[in-house]
């Protein structure tokens, strides 16, 4: 292989964001993706939504980060021409005993620097969401949807005319550092390669933890365990019944904001993801979880015609809490946690990852510049 800077490992949307960045910069990039297309985990089996940042603990990364990267976002979609929509969503309180949470998201949002909700009483929600169940509600100007792919190909696209160069169905096998510089050993296509580089960005998505075991002299301490967890989405044939995006209050002790509804490009309902956790990849939507996506979706659409669900997509977060466990921050790791030069590690970047990927991309070029 060529001679390159810095070595980025995971064509996902982070790992393409922080190429187009670093090659910007006038880095030698290189890219190595061990399946054979780009975002063919997380980045392209989610919600498409662009978060506003209202969830997340105040001073968070994920915080921080989706409120910086959500406005780079759209100035990227807008100068890149990648189709997206700031829809707005409705965030609903079904019943009066959710009013306190209602308040508390307000509350928070606030603290993590959205001022823009508004409030929606129930006479306004039947209005705006005629379809939609509520007593309250908050309406967040400041979310929007995503074509998800066009967006991985604009990121590409911005890397390769910046000089980057992309490798699929390429391993990383063995990570070491020799004192001056990072050797990297695998296998491209099904032949062995070795690679010198200054700097290494580890942005394998589900598979971080497991690469970064493969980095010599990387204390065991400062690789934490990813959790896989399923998320499954059902689609809704025929017309939408909403204009916006619907989101329940999210569900106590669970790792998700509830089944939800959204809408893709195309006008398309869908309803997800839940919560399943897994050790292996699978991508299944099971036709007998129907019932209880119903259930959920009844809550908050009465009206729901069961007949018209179909299994639609699942998606697998990368997540540092498991079963029971409270929410866990994204862990972005550079040298002044690990002690290695040039080396940042980049785990449990689930949602709201699309949203902050920008925004991920210059904390990582700051890091390592």
């Amino acid at each position: 292989m060529s001679s390159y800077d810095s070595l980025v490992i995971g064509a996902g949307v982070i790992g393409l964001a922080c190429a187009s960045r670093l090659a910007r910069s006038g880095q030698r990039v290189l890219v190595v993706e061990e399946e054979r297309w780009i975002g063919s985990h997380t980045s392209s089996r989610n919600s498409e939504v662009i978060h506003a940042g209202i969830y997340y603990p105040p001073d968070s990364l994920k915080a921080r980060l989706c409120v910086e990267g959500r406005d780079l976002l759209y100035r990227w979609c807008e100068e890149h021409h990648v189709e997206h929509r700031q829809i707005g969503k409705l965030l609903v309180a079904v019943n009066p005993d959710e009013i306190a949470a209602l308040d508390a998201i307000q509350k928070n949002a606030v603290h993590s620097g959205v001022d823009s909700l508004q409030d929606v009483s129930a006479a306004q929600l039947r209005q705006m969401e005629p379809a939609v169940t509520g007593v309250a509600a908050l309406l967040s100007v400041d979310t929007g949807i995503i074509d998800s792919h066009a967006y991985l190909q604009s990121l590409l696209g911005d890397a390769q005319r910046h000089g980057a160069d992309l490798a699929l169905e390429t391993r990383v096998s063995r990570v070491q550092h020799n004192g001056e510089h990072w050797v990297v050993e695998g296998e491209s296509c099904g032949e062995p390669f070795s690679l010198d580089v200054q700097r290494v960005i580890n942005a394998a998505g589900l598979f971080s933890s497991e690469l970064a075991s493969r980095i010599d002299g990387l204390d065991a301490r400062h690789v934490p365990k990813t959790h896989w967890c399923r998320g499954r989405y059902f689609s809704y044939s025929g017309r939408s019944p909403f204009s916006r995006l619907i989101y329940p209050m999210p569900e106590v002790n669970t790792a998700g904001l509830g089944v939800h509804a959204t809408l893709d490009m195309g006008g398309q309902v869908r309803f997800g993801p839940d919560v399943a956790w897994t050790d292996t990849i699978d991508y299944r939507v099971e036709e007998e979880i129907k019932n209880d996506f119903a259930l959920a979706i009844c809550r908050y659409f009465p009206t729901l015609d069961v007949l018209r669900l179909t299994p639609g997509y699942c998606g697998i977060r990368p997540k540092l809490s498991g079963p029971g466990q409270p929410a866990s921050d994204f862990s972005i790791q550079g040298p002044e946690t690990h002690s290695l030069p040039g080396l940042v590690n980049l785990y449990g970047i689930e949602s709201p990852g699309l949203t902050a990927s920008l925004a991920i991309a210059e904390h990582v070029a700051r890091i390592i510049d």
